[in-house]
């Protein structure tokens, strides 16, 4: 892979594993019966665990872990029961897996430290709003009217967390990555260039070029953002509705052909959403990130790609998960529900949660034993120059001490 390729550089290399660390693996049940597996990492001695979940990826071996464990302290790493696959994850059903690991660990009677890292550090805010509430008050269903049993889980609060370059949430990152200039749902290719971000009469400079787009321009476009999140809100809906309907014709009269149109899938297919104004004009809410996104240093070809995010997915997942109009988790909605001990840690070349961000989600956490810190490093830990040191690495170095000043 070289330095050229689309995606390269985006993940950092990490220190070596210590030894006489006893290793696991585990099945779990969840309130709902579903099951998800999860990975216990216990150096000698360890008293405490630190756990990393992500809603949609795997993170067996996310890069921190070696550097948790040279300090002493286990590690839970869990997937949810949609690992490397969101076609239909909902973020309701995805913190009743969290919970699952939680009650694991307190029933081994570990101390439980949750690090959520991107957006896992949203999921983590929603489970911790949602477990800090009475039962009777948690929520019901999903926003597409699916019931789910949190009120029936026993969804133990961590002791702390630990929230690393932690995005909007899924939605809300989507809809600044959405490109309001597709015209026809149907259509990859088609482009209103009024409001084309790729457009040279907009403000695009070719990369590595840092764009320069007016205040005019960018009102619009987001505008535009919203609009179309709102227009696939509403496709979504239709189609929930369309197989509710069927189901409830099904219970009614038994037709085979009723419970079949109930449960045929009809997918959400997105294009293009690699298309955040911040990847391209490197002014806008100015940290130190590198030109480019997640996705690659080249966001006017990945944008047109299979990567990014919420291309593919149900109707159902399109509501609970990628819609920033309709979906639970949040972070800034869930922030208040957050009262453990928390550290808040930043990315300064984060390519997905700038400073305005982590102002924001500052002010709305609700720890009162709350610390807010900052390290150089790219949104997944990497070096924002060529040979500096990894963020991961200098992420750690500040875990640890808020670590041991809480355990």
């Amino acid at each position: 892979m070289t330095a050229t390729h689309l995606g390269a550089g985006r993940y950092s290399s990490t220190i070596e594993w210590p030894e006489a660390v006893a290793t696991s693996v585990h099945e779990l049940n969840t309130s709902d019966d579903a099951k998800v597996t999860g990975v216990l990492r216990v150096p000698r001695g360890a008293t405490t665990v630190v756990t990393i979940m992500h809603p949609r990826q795997d993170v067996t071996h996310h890069p921190l872990i070696p550097y948790l464990l040279t300090m002493g302290y286990g590690v839970w790493t869990q997937g949810s029961r949609s690992p490397n696959n969101d076609l239909n994850l909902l973020h309701e059903q995805a913190i009743i897996d969290f919970a699952a690991g939680h009650v694991f660990l307190r029933d081994k009677g570990f101390g439980v430290y949750s690090l959520g890292h991107s957006g896992g550090g949203t999921l983590a805010a929603f489970y911790c709003q949602q477990a800090a509430l009475r039962p009777g008050q948690r929520l019901a269903s999903t926003p597409s009217g699916r019931p789910v049993p949190l009120a029936d889980t026993a969804m133990p609060l961590p002791d702390g967390c630990i929230f690393l370059a932690p995005h909007p949430g899924q939605g809300a990152l989507l809809q600044r990555l959405i490109d309001p200039s597709v015209v026809d749902e149907s259509d990859p290719l088609s482009v209103d260039p009024d409001l084309d971000p790729f457009n040279p009469d907009n403000g695009f400079r070719p990369a590595p070029q840092s764009s320069s787009y007016d205040e005019a321009f960018i009102n619009r476009y987001r505008a535009a953002q919203e609009d179309r999140v709102r227009r696939l809100d509403a496709q979504a809906r239709e189609y929930v509705s369309d197989a509710q309907q069927a189901n409830r014709a099904f219970k009614t009269g038994g037709d085979a052909a009723d419970r079949r149109r109930a449960i045929a899938p009809r997918l959400m297919t997105v294009y293009r959403t690699d298309a955040d104004l911040r990847n391209l004009d490197l002014s806008l809410d100015r940290n130190d990130r590198p030109y480019g996104s997640l996705f690659g240093r080249r966001p006017d070809l990945t944008n047109y790609g299979l990567v990014g995010f919420g291309r593919l997915s149900t109707a159902e997942a399109w509501l609970s998960t990628w819609s920033a109009l309709s979906t639970n988790a949040t972070f800034l909605d869930c922030a208040p529900g957050v009262t453990v001990p928390t550290l808040l840690l930043e990315f300064t070349g984060d390519q997905a949660s700038y400073p305005t961000d982590i102002t924001a989600m500052s002010a709305a956490l609700a720890a009162s034993d709350l610390t807010v810190q900052s390290v150089p490093g790219t949104h997944f830990g990497g070096p924002i120059t060529k040979g500096a040191a990894t963020g991961t690495s200098l992420a750690a170095q500040r875990i640890e001490s808020w670590l041991t000043a809480h355990v």
